[in-house]
């Protein structure tokens, strides 16, 4: 019922998941992460326990492969599951039980496994190879990962149609403001074109839960500053970091207003 990525990114620094399916809310079933540890999916006919077992097994150490052997072991269903696991190193192992509904497989690549159940055909699944080999390496991993499941859902996808999509994606201080590791987890849970309204959504978490590079930085000088004060103020603001705050682009903004994305400032002046 469900088409899937799991993988590394190639510097060794993200892991994720990407997955859709004609099925409600699939980011609630399939996909669980962990920074420095690894990524899985479960999925046909999911066992959810899957996701903390294995995320336990690969942070005492176990590969990939391991650990699914070991979920596969003590487990009487392992006919009707489906699973991808990545694990710390990029290792990847894909799992599709004999009773899975046709058209069901799996296959692996360096740093990611890729599966699906109830699709249209090998095709979804080698669709998805080839966008994810061919995206650059030195892109976000949120990026390749859509792309391949993009790649997939055009290829036919669940050949049952379409519902849901998920994207979760974990790396080391990289949630908001550095709380946490949850560098994108977006979920659609219901929509006519939920790969389409997932990269949507990638493109707002980009702009509002990323954090500015140093190529996006533009200084503000006292020119610029007295600029974006008077701007906030004849909108009926306290000053700039007021209006900062009201849309949500603390992490786009300098608290101090050393300086402002170069995204943030094209909204100030119009011509985003």
């Amino acid at each position: 019922m469900t088409f899937s990525i799991v993988a590394r990114s190639a510097d060794g620094e993200s892991w994720g998941v990407a997955v859709a399916s004609k099925f409600l809310a699939v980011g609630a079933v399939v996909p669980a992460a962990v920074a420095e540890v690894g990524a899985i999916a479960t999925q046909a006919d999911a066992n959810v326990a899957y996701k903390g077992i294995a995320l336990s097994h690969l942070d005492e150490g176990a590969t990939a492969q391991v650990a699914l052997d070991r979920l596969l072991e003590e487990d009487d269903g392992r006919a009707d599951r489906q699973v991808g696991i990545v694990d710390v190193d990029g290792n990847a192992a894909t799992h599709t039980g004999e009773a899975c509904l046709d058209w069901a497989g799996g296959a692996t690549g360096e740093g990611y496994a890729v599966q699906g159940n109830v699709l249209t055909g090998p095709e979804v699944v080698e669709a998805m190879q080839r966008a994810f080999e061919g995206s650059d390496p030195a892109a976000p991993l949120a990026r390749r990962l859509l792309a391949a499941l993009a790649a997939g859902d055009e290829a036919g996808g669940d050949k049952r149609g379409r519902q849901s999509a998920a994207l979760l994606v974990v790396s080391e201080g990289a949630g908001y403001a550095g709380g946490d590791d949850i560098a994108v987890d977006l979920r659609v849970d219901d929509h006519a074109a939920p790969v389409t309204e997932l990269a949507r959504l990638l493109d707002l978490n980009d702009l509002y839960l990323t954090a500015s590079t140093e190529e996006e930085k533009v200084a503000v000088d006292d020119e610029l500053r007295r600029e974006l004060e008077t701007w906030a103020g004849e909108r009926g603001h306290r000053d700039f970091a007021a209006w900062v705050g009201t849309e949500n682009y603390e992490m786009r903004v300098d608290p101090d207003l050393a300086w402002i994305d170069q995204q943030v400032l094209a909204i100030v002046r119009g011509q985003a």
